[in-house]
């Protein structure tokens, strides 16, 4: 039931189709691809293609995305993984060699090749109904003709100029005049655009070969970077299988590591042995129970995930009764405890859609630059503004995510999907780089433990522990952060809104879609 006292905006139902995103003009074009007869993958890749343009600083082609992707009647989600890899001649030898001991998030070295390209055009060809020129084309007019700047894209835009001041074209483009541009002011990408007319033009062949890739390569190279043209043209995209948990009843369905979708699997086994409706526990109680489970399950995340390709994730061991039994007894709900990794285990910025369609086929699209504006570094002659995905890596030689020629690293990256019988009940995400995996488990406790519904769910207050920092939203009493730090927490409030989100759930009875956008976005969720 709507709360007028707490209430942003109201969840939306429709009948037939629904999406969601965290920009209007990319939710309003998933609808127009639905109406031209397209699926879900083409409705949520066109919306993806928008947003690279519109929220510049969150998301682009130079980055990376991943997907799962429930076809009505299939037996099983797909799951694909864009994430780049990393060029061919990188090694922790290289880099101690030349007395690098980070890789800095606006260094080429912190550039993997981008994967979200080779993603969408697999995800098109194997699974839409429309072209890739038709998926692309209203992101190729913004680019060309000009967008608005909305009000959360020119907030975030402002605090991030100082970054940008550093880079000349990256300036040029994101600082006309020297300034970042207001809310309601217009913007066009012409470089961006034509890049992305070669794409809907020539497909995967258009961005990783050709003139395009000359330009990302030598502009790469010359900021000190090891990559080649083999390395882009070697650029693929793969289907992975999907793991999962069981929580209050549905399966949780995530991508497996090199992604930390592990981790917010974790924590949810850990939480389904608890009783949080538990009246007896207060505001203080429940932030700390996260804050505790997300430390531990964090912990293993750095310490253990990896590209599959080079290593062993002990999947099976982190998502074991045994493992969520050892982390619900780490738990002292006085004191706040420095984490741990399980003495039993064998060591070894973000855009999100969510789309339904007609036809009952649903898909959760995540693509993501990392940092806000990535790396900075924008190729001058095609537009691309490349990701910082690869300062996720370790430089310690045989770390199990340590850099190495092809790998990919660490990602924070995760789209998620509620299952229920073998059906999709909810295509669900949640942006905010590491808080993704911690803001999946709060979110389906909001709902699966408290009863919300999808817009209360999103709108609830949040908190993050992460590098010893309990960040809480200002919406929560003195107190509730008086009791946190009585309890050892380093507690303080968030000086901006934790992360952003997108779901859509089907009631398996009547199949009506309940859509939810963030309201620390500029977004929406629209129906059919």
């Amino acid at each position: 039931m709507r709360n007028e006292k707490t209430r942003t905006r109201s969840t939306v139902y429709s009948a037939r189709a629904a999406v969601a995103t965290s920009h209007p003009q990319a939710s309003l074009t998933a609808i127009e691809m639905l109406q031209k007869g397209g699926n879900a993958v083409d409705a949520a890749i066109a919306a993806i293609a928008v947003q690279c343009v519109v929220e510049p600083h969150q998301t682009g082609i130079g980055g990376d995305c991943f997907a799962v992707y429930m076809p009505r009647n299939a037996d099983a989600p797909i799951a694909l993984s864009g994430a780049g890899r990393a060029p061919a001649a990188a090694n922790p030898d290289w880099y101690a060699r030349q007395g690098i001991t980070e890789l800095a998030l606006d260094s080429a070295h912190s550039v993997t090749v981008p994967g979200a390209v080779a993603g969408w055009c697999r995800l098109i060809a194997d699974h839409g109904k429309l072209s890739i020129g038709t998926v692309l084309e209203p992101a190729i007019r913004l680019a060309r003709d000009g967008y608005v700047v909305q009000p959360v894209v020119a907030q975030d835009w402002l605090q991030e100029a100082p970054l940008l001041a550093n880079h000349p074209v990256a300036a040029s483009v994101f600082l006309p005049d020297g300034k970042p541009l207001p809310e309601g002011s217009i913007h066009r990408q012409p470089l961006l655009a034509a890049t992305l007319e070669k794409i809907a033009r020539d497909g995967h062949q258009g961005f990783y070969e050709g003139e395009v890739a000359n330009d990302m390569v030598a502009c790469l190279q010359d900021h000190g970077g090891l990559h080649s043209l083999d390395d882009f043209a070697e650029a693929r995209a793969d289907y992975v299988t999907t793991i999962s948990s069981r929580y209050k009843g549905y399966d949780i369905v995530e991508l497996p590591p090199s992604g930390q979708g592990l981790a917010a699997l974790m924590m949810l086994n850990a939480l389904d042995g608890m009783d949080l409706r538990d009246p007896g526990l207060s505001e203080a109680d429940r932030i700390h129970i996260f804050a505790e489970l997300a430390k531990l399950a964090y912990h293993h995340r750095d310490e253990l995930f990896c590209d599959p390709d080079f290593g062993s994730t002990p999947v099976q061991q982190l998502l074991s009764p045994q493992w969520a039994e050892f982390a619900r007894s780490r738990i002292d709900m006085k004191k706040a405890a420095a984490p741990t990794v399980w003495p039993e285990v064998t060591q070894l910025d973000t855009v999100y859609a969510c789309v339904v369609d007609e036809e009952g086929n649903a898909i959760s699209f995540i693509n993501s630059l990392f940092h806000s504006f990535g790396s900075r570094i924008m190729a001058p002659r095609s537009g691309v503004l490349f990701h910082n995905r690869g300062a996720q890596f370790r430089l310690e030689a045989g770390h199990p995510n340590a850099i190495a020629g092809g790998k990919r690293p660490l990602h924070t990256l995760i789209p998620g999907m509620v299952m229920q019988n073998g059906q999709c009940v909810a295509p669900f995400g949640v942006m905010g780089g590491p808080y993704q995996a911690a803001g999946h488990a709060e979110l389906l406790s909001n709902i699966l433990d408290h009863g919300m519904d999808m817009q209360q769910a999103l709108d609830a207050p949040r908190s993050f522990v992460y590098r010893g920092v309990l960040n809480i939203e200002q919406r929560q009493d003195e107190s509730v952060i008086d009791e946190l730090r009585s309890r050892g927490h380093d507690a303080q409030w968030s000086p901006t809104p934790i992360g952003g989100g997108q779901i859509i759930w089907r009631n398996p009875q009547s199949g009506v879609l309940a859509a939810a956008s963030d309201p620390r976005k500029d977004g929406c969720a629209l129906g059919l």
